[in-house]
């Protein structure tokens, strides 16, 4: 008789344990959203709601059919795989009213800082500089063309001149 005694105590944890299993799905399936696990580990909504936000980026395409000049030298140059909104911000306003929104004149001491600045884990080929000691903190369209940043290339006497754009 003892041992049925002892037994309530398992009973009742158990009980509890299937009780707080049943909570459990019960809040999961408010929780959870109804499209999750549609394409495998996520929410199948997301890629509508995703395709509805606005576009922000026009494409290096785009920024070329207008700027064919800077395209030209930007495809002889270092940067010929870079985009342009990676520098510019994201241009498709601009692509679709060039008179009423400019595009960002990026500051080029800070942002060819962002991949330029010498680190252990860049490629010893990825040209690389200790910005303090190169320029001083000068912005470096002074020397560098930047879509065709080498010095001594027929676009960086451009850049000097105050050409580069």
């Amino acid at each position: 008789m003892s041992g049925l005694k002892d037994a309530g105590h398992l009973f009742r944890f158990a009980g509890l344990f299937v009780l707080a299993f049943l909570v459990f799905l019960v809040v999961r399936a408010y929780v959870v959203p109804k499209s999750f696990g549609e394409y495998g580990h996520y929410r199948g909504a997301a890629i509508g709601e995703i395709a509805a936000h606005p576009v922000k980026f026009a494409g290096r395409q785009t920024c070329e059919t207008c700027h064919t000049d800077i395209a030209d030298i930007k495809a002889k140059g270092a940067h010929a795989h870079v985009n342009c909104e990676a520098c510019h911000g994201a241009l498709a306003a601009h692509a679709d009213d060039p008179m009423s929104v400019t595009p960002v004149k990026p500051d080029s001491a800070v942002l060819c800082a962002r991949c330029h600045t010498a680190s252990a884990a860049k490629p010893a080929s990825f040209p690389q500089v200790d910005p303090a000691e190169h320029s001083g903190g000068a912005p470096c369209v002074t020397c560098h063309n930047p879509h065709s940043p080498i010095i001594g290339s027929d676009f960086t006497a451009n850049a000097a001149k105050g050409g580069a754009k």
